[in-house]
This record gives C-alpha cells, sequence and structure tokens, in this order.
C-alpha cells in the first residue's frame, strides 16, 4: 500500500470526556493492506513521512515519523532526544478507523488518541 494519512484525536478522558477532535495529530505514513506499519517501504520513503501536532491553545509542530532499532517508533519534531514522542506498540497497531493509540507526549504523559481518518 502506498503512504497514507492518519489522523488521530484525543480520546476520552478525564479532561475531555468526550474526547477533543482540536487535539491531535495527523501524520503520513506507508501501510500494509491490513493497516499496520509497512517499516520496509518506510525506509524508502521516510522522507515524505511527516507529523503535524495540533493542540488547542499550543502552536502547531510539524515532524517526522522515525524508526529506532528494535521496533521503536516516534513521532519527532526537532534533532535531539528531548522532544521526541514515542508511541506504545506502535508497531502492533492497526491504523484502520475506530482503533486506539497511546502516545507519551513531550510533557511525559502518556495520552490515548482515537484513529478518525486513514486516507
Amino acid at each position: 500500500m502506498s503512504v497514507c494519512t492518519i489522523r488521530l484525536e484525543l480520546a476520552r478522558n478525564p479532561d475531555f470526556p468526550e474526547g477533543s477532535s482540536n487535539h491531535g495529530y495527523e501524520f503520513r505514513a506507508p501501510l500494509t493492506e491490513d493497516g499496520s506499519l509497512d517499516l520496509d517501504t518506510w525506509q524508502k520513503v521516510k522522507a515524505d513521512c511527516s507529523v503535524h501536532r495540533f493542540w488547542k491553545g499550543e502552536p502547531d509542530e510539524e515532524g517526522h515519523l522515525i524508526h529506532t532499532r528494535g521496533r521503536r517508533w516516534l513521532f519527532s519534531y526537532a534533532d535531539g532526544e528531548e522532544d521526541d514522542e514515542p508511541i506504545f506498540k506502535f508497531d502492533r497497531h492497526h491504523f484502520v478507523e475506530g482503533e486506539y493509540v497511546s502516545i507519551t507526549e513531550h510533557d511525559g504523559v502518556q495520552r490515548t488518541f482515537q484513529v478518525v481518518v486513514v486516507k
């Protein structure tokens, strides 16, 4: 499969009982037919695998989806590791609408997001 655009929105939590479409990520990544991240294709198109973080009340951030040794995926916005956001078991997720993903954000808090669009 080709590079897809995936939109994640903040899932229900104590601060947002209904979730929030104003808080989340939109990123580009190659997916297999079942919606899993395709590492082999990512290695060929990684320059196209961008991430856009949007968070109401904060400036938007632009970065890249990167892969490290040992199957670790993360969003990175600048050189160095300080701003990196590791994604829990990203390599095991199926990016299909309705699924959930946990991301440890800059502030060290792990939040859950729902896949709302895959195109």
